[in-house]
């Protein structure tokens, strides 16, 4: 985020929790690679997941009354708690490392956690 100046950011891109899911998105295309063949439902699922977190929280954060944007803030949780379980899934089936379980798992709790605490 650093090619433009923070007042001109919109203002679901301040936001932490954002930047969170998109660290996570970006990872995705590496991670996804990694799945064997038969799996593609589980990747379709995790993709929309985490991208319905990111379009939840720029849709929430662009609504003016505070119970617009909780509302798009509770469907992110959720997204990130459907995340999060089928990261367990992935992992349980040996799709993916230790390593890259903890981290994905750890950045979805951050999310959860901001996104309570911002409503």
């Amino acid at each position: 985020m650093n090619y433009r100046k923070e007042k001109d950011m919109l203002n679901h891109e301040r936001l932490r929790s954002y930047e969170f899911t998109l660290e996570i998105a970006k990872k995705m295309p590496d991670m996804l690679r990694g799945f064997p063949l038969g799996s593609s439902y589980l990747a379709d699922q995790l993709k929309r997941a985490i991208s319905s977190i990111l379009l939840n929280q720029a849709e929430g954060n662009g609504r003016r009354t505070p119970k617009e944007r909780r509302r798009f803030f509770d469907i992110a949780i959720g997204s990130a708690t459907e995340s999060a379980a089928i990261f367990d899934i992935v992992y349980s089936y040996g799709y993916i490392d230790q390593n890259t379980y903890a981290e994905a798992k750890d950045k979805l709790e951050q999310i959860v956690r901001i996104l309570y605490k911002l409503h």
